[in-house]
C-alpha cells in the first residue's frame, strides 16, 4: 500500500472523500507524505490525520477553516477546535473548568449563548460565569461530542489548514506541505457538489486560504481567531451562530443536514 492509501485508510475517511483525497494528496511531496508514516512525533498521529474526513461529502455545508492541531496529545483529533479532553461543557458555576481553561472553545460558547438568546452581554460588556450558571439548560446539549454531533448535522466539516504539529518545526513551515493539497482539495470539491458551500475562516493562517485561486468558488465567512474575545461581539458569528442553533438539544431544534 503506498503512502496515500496508508494515510487514508490510517484515518478512516469516509468513502466519499477517498478519490478526492487521494488527487488532492497528489500535491504532498512524496518524502513527507512516507515520512508522516515513519515518524510518530507529530499530532494528531497518522490514525487521526484526516478524521475531519469521517463524514459524508454530499451534505457538506460549510467548511471551516482552522489553523493548526491542539500541542496536547489528548486534546489533538485532526478535527478542527475539537478539544478532545473536554467532556462536559456546563458545571453548577457556569462553564465546566475544561471549557473555562480552553480559552477559543470559551469564546465560541459564549457567542452561541449570545446569539441564541439565552443571555445577554452585562453592563460592563463581559458574559460571567454567574451568568451563565443561571441559564435553563434542560434544553441545551451537555457535552462537547454533542456540540460537534451538531456542527456535523449542520454540514460542517472542520479542518485546520495545517493538519500536522510537529514538535520540531514550526507551523508556518509544516503550512508549506499543504498549500497545494489544499488548492487542490478546494478545486475538487467545487466541481463535485451541485451546491455552494461556504468557507469559514477563523485566524490569520486560515484567511491566507483567501489568496488561493480555488478560494473564488465559496461563498466566505472570515472572522479573527476565536482566542480573541472580540470573536464574542463579531457581527457576521452572531448571525451565523444564531442561524444554526449549535447548543440546542437535536428533540428541540432543527437539524438541516445529516452524517
Amino acid at each position: 500500500m503506498d503512502s496515500i492509501q496508508t494515510l487514508i485508510s490510517k484515518s478512516k475517511v469516509h468513502p466519499e472523500w477517498q478519490s478526492l483525497l487521494g488527487e488532492a494528496l497528489l500535491n504532498v511531496d512524496p518524502d513527507y507524505r512516507q515520512h508522516l508514516i515513519d515518524d510518530s512525533n507529530w499530532l494528531p498521529g497518522i490514525n487521526n490525520l484526516l478524521s475531519a474526513f469521517r463524514r459524508d461529502l454530499k451534505n457538506i455545508r460549510y467548511l471551516l477553516v482552522g489553523e493548526s492541531p491542539y500541542p496536547r496529545k489528548e486534546s489533538a483529533n485532526g478535527i478542527a477546535f475539537y478539544d478532545a479532553a473536554v467532556g462536559n461543557l456546563w458545571s453548577e458555576n457556569g462553564l465546566s473548568k475544561a471549557v473555562n481553561r480552553a480559552t477559543s472553545m470559551r469564546n465560541i460558547i459564549k457567542t452561541a449563548l449570545l446569539a441564541e438568546g439565552h443571555l445577554k452581554l452585562e453592563e460592563n460588556g463581559k458574559i460571567s460565569q454567574a451568568s451563565i450558571a443561571k441559564i435553563d439548560k434542560t434544553r441545551l446539549i451537555k457535552t462537547m461530542p454533542e456540540l460537534f454531533d451538531n456542527l456535523h448535522q449542520q454540514g460542517f466539516l472542520m479542518l485546520n489548514a495545517t493538519p500536522v504539529l510537529h514538535s520540531q518545526r514550526k507551523p508556518l513551515k509544516e503550512a508549506l506541505f499543504w498549500n497545494s493539497f489544499l488548492q487542490t482539495l478546494l478545486a475538487l470539491l467545487a466541481e463535485s457538489l451541485d451546491h455552494q458551500i461556504t468557507l469559514v475562516l477563523w485566524g490569520k493562517i486560515a484567511q491566507s486560504i483567501e489568496a488561493l485561486p480555488a478560494a473564488i468558488h465559496y461563498r466566505k465567512l472570515v472572522s479573527e481567531h476565536p482566542y480573541n474575545i472580540s470573536f464574542i461581539a463579531n457581527h457576521e458569528m452572531q448571525e451565523l451562530f444564531a442561524q444554526l442553533g449549535i447548543l440546542g438539544k437535536q428533540d428541540f431544534c432543527e437539524i438541516k443536514g445529516s452524517w
